[in-house]
């Protein structure tokens, strides 16, 4: 009998798992697939800090923090550490999985589960934590409602893995991802109906049981808060009953939006969109934005063999990226966008489209958006360019020679407003209805615009009013929207080195993080202020 196959036999009866764990491994071996060993090795020096500070905290809230995937996991652990050193009463529910897209049989998972409970049993003085493996479903029926959500968030799920937009509903995948979020969501609804806390934070929020959990939350009507990181180091951005990916900065906006910017703030956005242009390292900025320093737009236009027709530049997304998932607008997809824009530029002979493949398609698995073009127009007519993801081609110098641009919602968008150049975005990017851009809300309106921008180009040139909209638009975005914070996901222990949790937790801390996280247990944020210091 083959292993995989016992396995899961064995995974099925009572106690197997259990007694293997402590027969074998002695109760305290790690699980392969499933280990935590940076976690553990940081333990006991955050319980020493919450000896320290816990008893002295005011009294704070209620509060669920939920973590799954061996990372996330780590982070909320800190993150519910932090928060009980705070003084709020924290409970961390958790899935011990190792992988999202991977089945794990129930023998290996009830041996994930145990060694997860002997790690957090070094918190538990400070933390609650329970397993959702743990929970028994008082139903193994969703309302029909939730389950059409949950049925949305594996969808979610499958694009995002796969990074496509069209998805085999009855693939392994797809399966997959139904029964853990469904699963998970039970769970959830049994434990929340008995155990209902007064905020609940969860990273993303979108996807995965991250997604399902949210859903959950937004159903019984218990507050909920998400957040995610971007590419900028001790900063996150969240949201408060709403997903974080969609990156909701109308409230921002109302409150700060209109000022203008100070020199020092002109200064600073100057300087990003700088070092944007040019490939180069900014501050805290983690990512260099174009592989190849800026050649000036001529050189561009020579290099690809443009001439004077007009020039629309249509800067794409990743496929299946989680900032483009159900952003429709008027679309069904971006797919479908992609292939209906590309079908009307073919016919369009004076016009030149020039399709810039978004640089991040070189560290991504999933198709290329060059796949769909050529699934589209097996023979490329000549007034349309393609410009792949590796290609030496700066970006902001097709910027620099385009009238018009076309986006889902990537930030070029915005970029190409801030150039004074007509952007016509057909997602529901943040930056969209801000001022600064064309507005399309049905497929009619969108072939509209492009035949009134193309007739006459220069007309629809922003003016000098909207450029600086733009501008101050993109500084509240990148500097104020984001809230300081010290871990981030992807160099969560480097900057543990750098920021303690006993560190986090001090006067100096507090003073650089504080508000943060009284927003993350929901506390209303105040946009007001701006942004925080470092």
């Amino acid at each position: 009998m083959k292993k995989s196959t016992l396995k899961k036999i064995l995974g099925e009866i009572p106690f197997t798992a259990e007694a293997y764990w402590y027969l074998h491994q002695a109760g305290n071996g790690r699980v392969r697939g499933f280990s935590l060993p940076s976690l553990e090795k940081m333990l006991p020096e955050w319980s020493a800090t919450l000896t320290q500070y816990q008893s002295n905290a005011r009294p704070g809230k209620q509060v669920m923090v939920f973590g799954v995937l061996r990372y996330w996991i780590s982070h909320t652990t800190l993150l519910s550490m932090a928060l009980a050193g705070l003084g709020h009463r924290v409970t961390l529910v958790y899935l011990p999985y190792g992988k999202w897209y991977n089945p794990v049989n129930r023998f290996d998972l009830r041996r994930h589960n145990l060694y997860a409970r002997r790690v957090f049993g070094q918190i538990t003085p400070f933390v609650k934590t329970v397993s959702l493996l743990d929970v028994k479903p008082l139903s193994l029926d969703l309302p029909s409602t939730l389950e059409e959500q949950v049925r949305e968030v594996a969808l979610h799920d499958t694009q995002y893995t796969l990074q496509v937009e069209e998805v085999d509903l009855t693939s392994n995948l797809y399966r997959l991802r139904l029964e853990r979020d469904r699963s998970a969501a039970r769970a959830a609804m049994t434990w929340l109906q008995a155990n209902r806390p007064e905020v609940i934070i969860i990273p993303n929020g979108m996807i995965q049981e991250f997604g399902a959990l949210n859903k959950v939350a937004r159903y019984l009507d218990i507050p909920v808060v998400t957040y995610e990181f971007g590419e900028q180091r001790q900063r996150l951005w969240l949201a408060q009953n709403g997903e974080v990916m969609r990156q909701q900065t109308n409230p921002l906006w109302t409150a700060r939006g209109g000022r203008g910017l100070s020199s020092a703030q002109w200064e600073k956005v100057r300087g990003l969109f700088s070092a944007r242009q040019h490939g180069i390292s900014f501050e805290n900025f983690t990512r260099r934005w174009q592989g190849v320093a800026s050649a000036g737009g001529e050189q561009a236009r020579n290099s690809l063999g443009l001439d004077s027709r007009p020039i629309v530049l249509l800067a794409t997304n990743v496929v299946g990226d989680s900032l483009t998932l159900g952003r429709q607008v008027f679309s069904d997809s971006m797919t479908e966008w992609l292939k209906l824009t590309i079908q009307y530029f073919a016919g369009r002979p004076d016009v030149q489209l020039v399709i810039r493949i978004h640089p991040g398609e070189l560290n991504t698995k999933g198709p290329s958006v060059a796949d769909l073009v050529h699934q589209t127009l097996p023979v490329i007519p000549t007034n349309i360019f393609l410009v792949p993801a590796n290609s030496p081609v700066n970006t902001y110098d097709l910027v620099e020679i385009a009238d018009l641009g076309l986006v889902y919602t990537t930030t070029v968008g915005m970029e190409m407003a801030m150039s004074g150049i007509p952007v016509i975005p057909v997602g529901q990017t943040h930056y969209r209805g801000k001022g600064f851009t064309l507005d399309p809300d049905t497929w009619e309106a969108f072939y509209g615009l492009l035949e009134q921008v193309l007739s006459n180009p220069e007309q629809f040139r922003l003016s000098k009013e909207q450029v600086e909209l733009a501008w101050e638009y993109a500084y509240r975005f990148f500097f104020e929207f984001p809230h300081p914070y010290p871990w981030h996901i992807v160099r969560m222990w480097e900057d543990v080195n750098e920021w303690s949790l006993e560190r986090v937790l001090s006067p100096e801390g507090q003073e650089c993080f504080g508000k943060t996280f009284q927003y993350l247990v929901g506390e209303p944020v105040d946009w007001s202020i701006g942004a925080g210091k470092l």
